[in-house]
């Protein structure tokens, strides 16, 4: 494998980082204490000890864990949920038609599991039925959460779902009024916490019309690629976890004259529709250049005089490269952006870090900006992709790199596209990524 370490100190400055790893494998950060990576961490039992009661429930709403205060609250033992679904476990109290508690969080469990987005309840009334005694409900008052937790392929595989009991709360007695003001004060609550729920499902029929704009706007800016003569490509898409799914990173594929391609991605700083029309300017300028550039610097160059002029697009790095089959010839160049990776049939992986200069709009003055080639054989696959693949927080990025040749490696036998599926397996956190990412890859 050949690294780029001089690279990474001209499009590390955009980003601003300082983590950077000592000589026992630490993580340090510039003006904090050094952090030691190498501990292990046994995720069930903090999962167990989490305050408040907290399940975990897969997509058909069936339970797959939940925490041990959620068992002593609900007086349950683990075999009588784990593996149940949620409402044949907390039915629906047969002699309370008035609170509606299994369709309201059937709903926002729904709602979290088809939005993607994190799903605060109103204040609910969920009667519990004791599990010593059959047939007899308690009263019960809860403050729900649903957190969706998205699986390696971006989607919502499993939900957190978090539940404060306030039922103490709602019985609180104040002075010698008694249970008057108790009920008083209950029905205040409960009265608000309905109104709260009304402006809140308002709330998310706009935001639902809103992310229906934002993916008619994505597919319009960024189809599904055009074939490219008889070679194979994949690509992916992948927005931050809590993005509008739309964002500044870009994908292209164009075929040029002759047996030639113009692979090319990019990434504008920001995410969200600002950024995404940025990025939809800027991707059209650099595919039209590549038609009538002589190599991918000149294309560079040419988007990077466009950009000056498009507000939003400083800073934006990106990468592009030339294949031709009549040559056996790869050339390359890069704006500020991480170097694309060449696979080849034994598993060895160059990084294509060679002519690197700094993003678009970082000069005053244009200057030329440099280009290099690299020869390839038949069975070879290159990779484009954008920072979130390979970028952790206080991580150094030569440990994402390192994440990626190996995963390249491993998999080198797959074709483009179950690659592509096994790299975002390897390299996303399964909760979700926090920056957005593009993926290309092509099989020579």
């Amino acid at each position: 494998m050949q690294s780029g370490r001089g690279e990474q100190d001209r499009w590390d400055e955009r980003g601003g980082r300082t983590a950077r790893q000592d000589g026992q494998g630490r993580t340090v950060t510039e003006g904090d204490t050094e952090v030691d990576t190498e501990v292990d961490i046994d995720y069930t039992a903090v999962f167990r000890a989490l305050p408040g009661a907290v399940a975990l429930l897969d997509a058909r709403f069936v339970y797959i864990d939940v925490n041990t205060e959620f068992l002593q609250l609900t007086g349950r033992e683990r075999e009588q949920v784990v593996g149940h679904y949620i409402f044949d476990v907390f039915p629906e109290n047969p002699d309370d038609q008035t609170s509606h508690g299994v369709s309201n969080v059937k709903a926002s469990l729904t709602r979290a599991l088809k939005t993607g987005e994190r799903d605060s309840m109103a204040l609910q009334r969920y009667d519990v039925e004791r599990p010593d005694r059959p047939g007899v409900w308690e009263e019960r008052y809860w403050s729900p959460v649903n957190i969706p937790v998205r699986g390696p392929d971006g989607r919502v595989a499993l939900l957190l779902h978090r539940s404060e009991e306030v039922t103490e709360l709602i019985r609180a007695r104040g002075g010698r009024a008694g249970g008057g003001r108790t009920r008083a004060l209950e029905a205040e609550l409960y009265g608000r916490a309905r109104e709260l729920q009304e402006v809140n499902e308002r709330l998310r029929l706009a935001h639902a019309r809103e992310r229906e704009v934002a993916l008619s706007l994505q597919e319009a800016m960024l189809p599904a690629p055009r074939p490219v003569g008889h070679h194979r490509a994949a690509v992916r898409y992948r927005p931050a976890a809590g993005a509008l799914n739309v964002c500044g990173d870009w994908y292209d594929l164009v075929e040029l004259p002759g047996d030639r391609i113009a692979v090319a991605v990019g990434d504008v700083v920001g995410h969200g529709l600002a950024a995404a029309g940025v990025m939809g300017q800027l991707r059209s300028a650099l595919s039209a250049a590549s038609l009538v550039s002589n190599g991918p610097a000149q294309a560079l160059d040419v988007l990077g005089r466009y950009a000056r002029f498009v507000e939003g697009a400083e800073s934006t790095t990106a990468v592009t490269t030339f294949v031709d089959w009549t040559t056996w010839t790869l050339t390359y160049s890069c704006a500020g952006h991480p170097p694309p990776a060449l696979l080849y049939p034994d598993g060895t992986v160059q990084l294509l870090d060679r002519a690197t200069d700094p993003p678009l709009g970082a000069r005053f003055e244009p200057q030329a900006r440099p280009q290099e080639s690299t020869p390839f054989t038949e069975g070879c696959v290159l990779v484009l992709y954008t920072d979130g693949l390979v970028e952790r927080r206080h991580e150094d990025i030569d440990t994402g790199l390192t994440r990626l040749t190996d995963s390249l490696t491993r998999h080198r036998g797959r074709d483009a596209e179950s690659l592509a599926d096994a790299l975002l397996l390897d390299l996303l956190p399964a909760g979700g990524a926090t920056d957005d990412t593009a993926l290309v890859i092509v099989r020579l």
